[in-house]
Parts: C-alpha cells; structure tokens; sequence
C-alpha cells in the first residue's frame, strides 16, 4: 500500500515498524536536497540514538533508505512531496 506524505523542514516520519525515522532538512542548494536517517535504540533504562545526513540531487526521485523505496513527488527548501512504496 503506497502513502503520501509531505514534510516541512525539521518534520519527522517513522518509514515502518522496525524500520528508521526520517526527517527533511531542507536543500543546501538550489540541485540538492537533504534528508536525516534517525536510529534509536532502546535500553532496559535509556534511550539512545544517532542520526545522519543523506544529500541527493534535485532531480533524483527514487530513493532507498533503510531497505525502503521511496519516491519523492516535489521538493522545494520547505517541504517535501514524498510516497513510501
């Protein structure tokens, strides 16, 4: 089942069960645009996490991030169009 999601800079979506979360962090660039992989871990009495910065050319639509297929729709420095497959 594919899901439409549109995400503001710093917005944060959970990709799947067991799976990262992802946040848009806007486009350094006029042709690159920027998204964060979030891991968090769970411990008996913490919670623990690290993230980074993936960068893709504008015109690059297929994505894959954590063994997901996504496709962006439209990407502008203040949002982003995106359909998770």
């Amino acid at each position: 089942m594919d899901s439409s999601i549109i995400l503001g800079v710093g917005d944060a979506h959970h990709l799947r069960s067991g799976r990262d979360h992802i946040i848009y962090a806007g486009m350094p660039s006029e042709k690159v645009y920027s998204i964060v992989q979030r891991k968090r871990k769970f411990a008996p009495y913490a919670v623990w996490g690290y993230a980074w910065n993936l960068f893709y050319p504008r015109e690059q639509s297929n994505i894959k991030i954590d063994g997901v297929n996504i496709q962006v729709e439209n990407v502008t420095p203040g949002e982003i169009r995106l359909r998770v497959l």
